[in-house]
């Protein structure tokens, strides 16, 4: 009974810290903007038996915030992988992955294979036996479905060209463990005739999962959508995962596999987006888990007495699979940001890496301290992934901005034109509507990613800081018809027009303003006309509700006009006008 007693305590502590990591400490890192996968990983480096952990020994009170057995909870990261997959697989559809078919059939074994021919080369050099430098570099040339996936995304250009690959480095795992185990110096042969049998088997179970889900699944989900109950329809949905896994398993193919395929199938059903609603807080929980346990495989020590040699090695893994991935989509057709962006992206190893050390280590091809030393390269990667995500997006944008062709000019410098500050949706439709009216503009902007998609579809934008004085001055003020401010930033939108109005007395200043009070503001720093956007809104939704309530139109326009005027007469007052400003042309209908 007492062991009983400790090994329900000991599950509620692993319980309480998962949870708490989940509900406290995520959010937490979420406000001073740290990515949720990095902090799922600092907090398992934090509670892991490599941190506190360690400690645990020494204070009791520590075993309810830290996991010292990383078993234990492992089985949830495993589950945390086949709803990830599963939910994969909802965003999919089989007509969508065969039109992804090149990518997974032909870039994915490209990819995979040539980064791991590479690492091994590499590996070679470095005194590594043939045998070893085989199994690590296919270990190594894996990367991470759990971690580009969230990060990517599958719509974007970037997310499309990373899954078609990682979809075939998820089917590659059990032939890769094959082919190890086939490697091994005491293999007799056997590993090949066997992989011969899981692939036929795989290829009946699979088969059959296509049938019998063609036609059972609507039924189980129909009969569970009658019922009208939540519970049944996520107990419908889990299920069909498990059986789906346990299949594909059972005849020695990944379990992640059969998650796909599930997904696929339901993904062909008219139910997919509520199974989408309801299992996502499970695959959100679960990856969490995930991330934890490999958060707690960091050891902190081995990596302070071994970091410049894990440092070369992290770094070498990285800029051989940026190469590659990226310079075949190059060849591909892809843009050179898409390639770079997804290179970087997946030039990290992977959490199956970790699976793959541990056969080779089993096949004796390595050591165990050398699977420790590339478990540990393997979890710094995983680790930075985001980093690398980030500094992957940042150099692709550059990158197409750097090689977008430059939009023809409509006017020349010194011909008057419009300057749009700022090319949010309010500055492409004012845009828009002078290049209705044949009007030459100049817009700038100082997001980046804004600049790039506007200059894709033909606008005239440049890329700048219009807070820094030195923008402005580029811009010809001079010469320019108007200035429009289109900015959402009071401060700074003031700030311009004083600036502008103190060295160009006669140019017409046109700002969008957030409400009456900075209408005023505005004004008085100078602006010709001043919009405020939130008071005509206000206004519109008010004529709708006392039309819609019964009172006559002719009330509510009365009403409205005597609204208006009175928001005018504030704003003449606070602005120092001398007389009230136009906030709005025509009455309203």
């Amino acid at each position: 009974m007492a062991m009983a007693g400790e090994l329900q305590t000991e599950g509620l502590s692993n319980a309480l810290v998962i949870l708490g990591a989940a509900g406290v400490v995520i959010p937490a890192f979420a406000r001073v903007r740290i990515n949720p996968i990095v902090g799922f990983l600092l907090v398992g480096v934090l509670v892991g038996p490599f941190g506190l952990g360690s400690l645990a020994a020494q204070f009791h009170w520590l075993r309810w915030i830290t996991i010292s057995d990383i078993e234990e909870i492992s089985p949830l990261g495993d589950y945390g992988i086949i709803l990830l997959l599963f939910t994969i697989g909802l965003e999919l559809s089989f007509r969508r992955l065969w039109k992804m078919r090149r990518m997974v059939f032909v870039l994915g074994p490209a990819e995979l294979f040539t980064s791991s021919l590479l690492i091994a080369l590499g590996l070679s050099f470095l005194d590594y036996s043939w045998g070893s430098s085989v199994g690590l570099g296919l270990a190594l040339a894996l990367s991470s479905t759990a971690l580009v996936v969230p990060i990517a995304g599958t719509q974007s250009a970037v997310g499309r060209r990373a899954l078609g690959m990682l979809l075939f480095e998820d089917l590659a795992i059990v032939p890769i463990i094959f082919i190890l185990g086939a490697l091994a110096p005491q293999a007799t042969g056997g590993s090949w005739s066997g992989l011969l049998t899981v692939l036929s088997e795989g290829a009946i179970v699979v088969g059959l999962m296509l049938i019998l889900g063609r036609f059972l699944l609507p039924y189980l989900f129909g009969q569970a959508a009658r019922t009208k109950s939540p519970e049944l329809f996520l107990a419908a949905s889990l299920l069909v995962v498990i059986i789906a896994s346990l299949a594909t398993s059972a005849v020695g193919l990944s379990p992640i596999f059969g998650a796909l395929i599930a997904g696929l199938l339901i993904a062909e059903t008219d139910y997919r987006h509520e199974v989408e609603v309801i299992t996502a807080p499970f695959k959100g929980l679960a990856l969490g888990v995930f991330l934890i346990t490999i958060g707690m495989q960091i050891d902190l020590n081995f990596i302070r007495e071994n970091w410049s040699m894990l440092a070369a090695a992290v770094s070498g893994i990285i800029l051989v699979k940026a190469f590659v991935t990226g310079g075949l989509l190059k060849i591909a057709g892809a843009r050179t940001g898409t390639a770079t962006e997804t290179g970087l992206l997946m030039s990290s190893p992977s959490e199956t890496t970790l699976i793959v050390l541990a056969a080779a280590s089993a096949a004796q091809l390595i050591s165990a301290e050398t699977a420790t030393f590339w478990q540990a390269a393997t979890a710094i990667g995983l680790t930075i992934t985001p980093i690398l995500a980030r500094i992957g997006h940042d150099m692709a944008k550059r990158i197409e901005l750097r090689e977008s062709e430059p939009p023809p000019v409509a006017a020349p410098a010194q011909v008057e034109r419009a300057i749009i500050v700022g090319f949010g949706r309010v500055g492409v439709l004012i845009a828009d509507m002078l290049g209705k009216h044949d009007l030459p503009y100049v817009a700038v902007e100082a997001n980046i990613d804004a600049v790039t998609s506007a200059r894709r579809r033909g606008y005239d934008v440049m890329f700048g800081d219009v807070s820094r004085p030195e923008v402005l001055e580029k811009l010809d003020i001079a010469n320019a018809k108007a200035l429009i401010i289109t900015m959402d930033e009071p401060v700074l939108a003031a700030r311009i027009v004083k600036r502008v109005r103190t060295d160009f007395p006669d140019l017409t200043i046109i700002s969008r303003a957030r409400d009456a009070d900075h209408a005023a503001e505005l004004y008085r720093a100078g602006v010709s006309d001043a919009v405020p956007e939130t008071l005509e809104s206000s206004l519109q939704l008010s004529e709708a509700v006392l039309v819609d309530l019964g009172i006559p139109m002719g009330f509510v326009i009365a009403s409205i006009h005597e609204k208006r005027d009175e928001f005018r007469r504030i704003i003449m007052e606070q602005g120092g006008l001398d007389e009230a400003p136009k906030l709005k042309l025509q009455a309203p209908s």
